[in-house]
């Protein structure tokens, strides 16, 4: 995922502990803390995307994680590379630069166990190499390029806490600079220690981000009938996807959406004066409230959404793209509601490495 919109730490539990009496993504009511930071091993998931460079730092707690640090900033690693094929000299200054912050912050925590990955746009600019090793050679830091089923694999793992436990799954998907994965996940299995595994019965990942489609069709000036051509095209892109996990159990499943382009639709929404990580992750949307929002979006000026709280400067010219790409998905599965994520590939990191490593059996033999 690299559409993420906001940035700042949040050292929270994950999965949150709900309010009492609340029911958590799990089905089940806690009202009690469920572990505290046992000041185990620290880990850290890095996320360089076409847009977006990301950190989490975390400690296992007896279900979960505790988040000790974290960073985010759009640095549009991917600008200009679906037209040169290239990554430019300017692009890779403002990577570098956000992951120097990043190993600092590591060092500063005594990370122990780090998977630091590179999505779409080292897929696909062909000075990929040469910008892996001047990363190693500049930072310290080596990028492991991943696959697009090891993304959308990570994704699942990361957003499987907030599928409701009462539908037979969801059309997770995760819209990204450059690409955007699709999964059709079943329902939430059960696990005896740490978050549940996903249930992927399906995954597509398709060539169309928010930056490379507002490269294509521009994202200052957006006109309805642009939006609708931007439609059609992830439309097209969609349709083996479609056709193979659409059409039925639409009214047994619901869409589960990580991306900025989701947290801001929730964001402009809840009419929020500043970003609210806490009210934003887990919320639902239904189908005339994401409509409503994204014909608000359209009506506005580019100005506007400058000045919009939830977008900003950094987003205005990519949001509209987003929407484009959320409107072919929600007519490819037209479900009633959609659940918002702040949530993803990070996390989706961190589950895989402390589950690989034990630790919530751990945590539980020693309770």
């Amino acid at each position: 995922m690299d559409d993420e919109a906001h940035t700042g730490l949040d050292p929270e539990r994950w999965p949150r502990r709900p309010r009492r009496g609340r029911r958590s993504p799990y089905g089940a009511r806690h009202d009690q803390a469920n572990g505290g930071d046992r000041g185990g091993p620290t880990y850290a998931a890095l996320d360089l995307g076409t847009n977006n460079c990301r950190l989490l730092v975390a400690r296992p707690t007896g279900d979960g994680f505790r988040v000790i640090d974290a960073f985010s900033r759009i640095i549009r690693l991917g600008e200009g590379v679906s037209a040169s094929g290239r990554m430019c000299e300017t692009a890779i200054g403002r990577a570098v630069d956000a992951l120097r912050i990043c190993r600092d912050k590591m060092r500063n925590r005594g990370v122990r166990r780090a998977r630091l990955i590179a999505t779409e746009v080292c897929r696909a600019a062909n000075n990929a190499d040469e910008f892996r090793a001047s990363v190693t050679d500049k930072v310290g830091l080596d990028l492991e390029i991943i696959g697009r089923e090891t993304e959308a694999t990570l994704a699942a793992t990361g957003c499987t806490p907030l599928v409701d436990p009462q539908a037979s799954g969801a059309i997770l998907f995760d819209i990204g600079g450059g690409s955007s994965e699709l999964v059709r996940l079943g329902s939430v299995l059960p696990t005896p220690h740490g978050p549940p595994p996903p249930d992927i019965r399906g995954w597509a990942s398709i060539p169309a981000g928010v930056v490379t489609l507002a490269e294509r069709h521009g994202g200052v000036r957006v006109t309805r009938e642009t939006y609708e051509k931007m439609v059609d095209e992830v439309q097209d892109l969609l349709q083996p996807f479609t056709t193979a996990h659409g059409g039925h159990d639409l009214d047994r499943i619901h869409l589960l959406g990580t991306s900025g382009t989701v947290t801001t639709i929730a964001g402009v929404h809840l009419k929020l004066p500043r970003y609210d990580r806490r009210r934003v992750d887990g919320c639902w949307l239904s189908e005339d409230q994401v409509t409503s929002v994204v014909e608000d979006l359209l009506a506005m000026s580019y100005e506007d959404r400058v000045a919009n709280p939830c977008i900003g400067a950094e987003r205005a010219d990519l949001v509209l793209a987003g929407c484009a790409i959320l409107e072919a998905i929600r007519r490819a599965f037209p479900c009633a509601r959609l659940r918002v994520a702040d949530r993803g590939l990070r996390e989706g990191m961190l589950v895989q490495m402390m589950r690989d490593d034990g630790v919530w059996s751990s945590h539980a033999a020693a309770s």
